[in-house]
């Protein structure tokens, strides 16, 4: 009978109801000093992306597509960080340290999916500065408001709908067990890593959604940047190219960062990487790139810190 059970459970994919997620292991104050630390990046990067949130809406001087665009990554980065480290901390807790199989498919497809949309909406910057920098006359008639909410909803729509087909198929996975998950969330690898089943259909679909989702957008933005620089080039003065540089290097420096750790855990033919590796970028990605942002474009950007003493002066 035990058997039998076994058996049905195996063939109905669900013999694994819940994981146990490791967190980082260590003593409890090695564990406390990491809850800590992530409660506080956390809290930061709350008010500081709500912050930018709150001043391009009240500033009229930002009602611009690039503001406009800022303004998405930023609600997408709070989202994208309250997805991971509340239950992070639970984790290295102890105090919830299970995740259903439900729920970590769920997580799966909600980390994945935002990490898509932030791609999308990266590469869009990258052309909004295009536009911006090599058309400033047109500037205005090529990017205008209907354009600009297009281009953020195609975003918004593409990621998500990218990642329900790696999602469904994950989903249909067997696990047998072991259930221990070596990470403090749900990621594609570690699913793969406990899966009893047949892992090569996953594994392609992750290297081709990718493919398409992370080169894409990564080759759209440095083709972007190519003509960028190459304009900023021609400029016959100092102050202008100066200029002109300043308006893009805060999006540059997002970009960099965002695409080096992302292209590293996924665009990667097979799912064999260390999970300890991973866990590691993992957090870079998650916890401390939503923090980055906000400081980046406020501390490298002109307009924004105008508008910002300007809010506290008021």
């Amino acid at each position: 009978q035990t058997d039998l059970s076994i058996w049905k459970d195996t063939a109905n994919g669900t013999s694994v109801e819940e994981f146990i997620l490791l967190g980082f292991p260590g003593t409890w104050q090695f564990r406390v000093s990491f809850v800590v630390l992530f409660a506080l990046m956390y809290t930061l990067t709350v008010i500081g992306n709500a912050s930018i949130i709150a001043l391009v809406w009240r500033s009229s001087n930002l009602h611009s597509p690039m503001y406009f665009f800022l303004c998405n990554l930023s609600f997408l980065e709070i989202w994208y960080t309250t997805g991971v480290v509340p239950k992070a901390i639970g984790v290295m807790l102890g105090t919830s340290p299970t995740i259903s199989f439900s729920a970590c498919i769920l997580q799966l497809f909600f980390l994945l999916s935002l990490g898509s949309t932030e791609c999308f909406l990266l590469s869009v910057m990258a052309y909004d500065r295009y536009l911006a920098i090599c058309y400033p006359l047109r500037y205005c008639s090529l990017m205008n408001r209907v354009l600009s909410v297009r281009l953020a909803l195609s975003s918004w729509l593409g990621g998500f709908l990218a990642i329900s087909l790696l999602a469904f198929l994950t989903s249909r996975l067997t696990f047998c067990g072991p259930d221990v998950i070596n990470h403090f969330l749900c990621d594609i690898d570690s699913c793969l890593a406990l899966s009893c089943s047949d892992t090569w259909p996953v594994e392609l679909a992750t290297f081709l959604i990718s493919i398409i989702v992370v080169v894409a957008s990564c080759v759209v933005t440095l083709v972007s940047y190519m003509y960028i620089i190459s304009s900023i080039l021609r400029i016959q003065s100092a102050h202008g190219r100066k200029k002109a540089f300043s308006t893009c290097s805060a999006h540059l420096s997002v970009v960099t960062i965002w695409y080096g750790s992302t292209i590293f855990l996924y665009v990667k033919p097979s799912a064999q990487n260390s999970l300890d590796v991973n866990k590691i970028v993992n957090t870079f990605n998650t916890v401390v790139t939503p923090l980055l942002n906000p400081f980046i474009y406020t501390l490298r950007n002109k307009e924004v810190k105008l508008a910002l003493g300007r809010a506290f002066r008021k």
